[in-house]
């Protein structure tokens, strides 16, 4: 039987957070606009949290959008809900919960790559160590050596966000 731990509460995510926007504010110091994409579901509620403090800290134009992209046939294309000829010489950062093979995150790069850009980064709250692709994160909360049949879990709900690894 598996054991279910908690690896992240929600006053620890709120850290992270909090850290994550910082330092996407002083990594895009130069920047008037900064787009923030969250990948469909966990990856665009961080997104959210990440956009409000943000909002909360800067005066820049902080726009949130989300992509969807099929995890198990990432080639089935990607769905979103913006224009990228809008974020033409902008900044990007793509964000998701759980980093695991990269193969996801990967996919979202590739499709935002179609357009020049001013900046580029990636953000996850977990990044697991499994990479199996060749994907940098620049932001992440903490970095988690688990065995490849364990399973980490963020869970997003109304007031109470954390991470369990089972």
């Amino acid at each position: 039987m598996k054991k279910t731990q908690k690896i992240l509460e929600q006053d620890q995510i709120d850290k992270i957070v909090k850290r994550i926007a910082y330092q996407i504010l002083e990594n895009n110091s130069e920047e008037l606009e900064i787009f923030l994409i969250g990948i469909k579901n966990n990856g665009y509620i961080l997104a959210e949290l990440i956009y409000h403090q943000l909002k909360h800290i800067s005066n820049l134009n902080i726009t949130l959008y989300s992509i969807q992209i099929n995890k198990k046939d990432p080639l089935k294309g990607i769905e979103h809900n913006f224009d990228l000829k809008k974020m033409k010489n902008k900044s990007i950062v793509l964000i998701d919960d759980v980093l695991n093979s990269g193969r996801t995150l990967l996919y979202g790069v590739k499709f935002l790559l179609d357009i020049p850009l001013s900046n580029f980064n990636t953000a996850v709250l977990i990044d697991r160590n499994h990479k199996k692709y060749p994907i940098k994160i620049d932001f992440k909360g903490i970095s988690l050596s688990t065995s490849i049949e364990e399973n980490v879990s963020v869970i997003f709900e109304k007031n109470n966000a954390f991470a369990i690894i089972n």
